[in-house]
């Protein structure tokens, strides 16, 4: 191990923690810095990596807001538990299912999202959680098992579909709708462990150095969440949905122009 590879993941990973404790996204910080940085591993390696480090700074960040911030653990428990299990399917499906099927799909929602949002002024912006019955729980099993899955399958985006989702079907504000999803998150990043460290596909000796930068990062990025509150992470989730349409367009044009 190198210090000069060492430091940049470290910076990289403080980065992805602190953005990723406020609306998710840290892998669109981390995985391309793993990409760039280690190009002589596998991509399997570099995920494993990727994973083992951004599931204690997720951790990290649901642990300060459940400490803070009222967290409706009955949807939120089934909605994590259907994540977990889903997320590992996902994982094994990748072999059959290409990632670039997914992009038009994802790039239409993530659309579909941001105008939705910028249309309500209102949305996430009150805290008006609805009851929680039968059809509450089914949602939320429903949530977790499809997000799981596609976070096991592709991955981008996952925080902020899980934001999007929770204000919308269940009326959180953005500040408890991440909470929500940090929970999730740690779910799905549990489940891809799962895979990935019995097959060997972990960097323990950068791994180890890169989760305790994510640790610091999202310890602050969670701080500086809670006390912007829902205006903050409105503003930052339109800025990283806006930022996923991009990449994903980038991504899908580059291909047509390779054939």
């Amino acid at each position: 191990m190198q210090a000069i590879e060492l430091l940049p993941l470290v910076l990289i990973a403080f980065s992805a923690g602190l953005i990723d404790a406020a609306v998710g996204g840290g892998g669109l910080i981390q995985v391309p810095g793993l990409f760039s940085t280690l190009p002589q591993h596998t991509p399997s390696t570099l995920f494993g990596t990727n994973k083992f480090s951004s599931v204690f700074g997720t951790g990290m960040a649901a642990w300060r807001y459940a400490r803070k911030i009222d967290i409706a653990w009955k949807l939120v428990i089934p909605a994590a538990l259907t994540a977990f299990a889903f997320s590992f399917i996902g994982a094994m499906a990748v072999s059959y299912i290409p990632p670039a099927w997914m992009r038009p799909l994802v790039l239409a929602l993530l659309l579909f999202m941001l105008g939705y949002t910028l249309r309500k002024k209102d949305f996430g912006a009150l805290h008006r959680p609805s009851h929680i019955g039968r059809r509450e729980l089914i949602i939320a099993l429903a949530i977790g098992g499809a997000i799981g899955f596609y976070d096991g399958l592709f991955g981008p985006g996952t925080g902020s579909f899980l934001i999007f989702l929770f204000i919308r079907f269940f009326g959180f504000d953005f500040l408890r709708a991440s909470s929500a999803a940090k929970i999730v998150n740690v779910a799905t990043n549990l489940a891809a462990l799962v895979f990935f460290i019995p097959a060997g596909h972990v960097l323990y000796h950068y791994a180890i150095p890169m989760a305790v930068a994510n640790i610091a990062g999202a310890f602050i990025g969670a701080r500086m969440a809670m006390r912007g509150g829902t205006t903050l992470i409105r503003k930052l989730f339109i800025g990283l949905v806006s930022v996923l349409i991009a990449k994903l367009a980038w991504d899908i044009f580059g291909t047509l122009l390779a054939r």
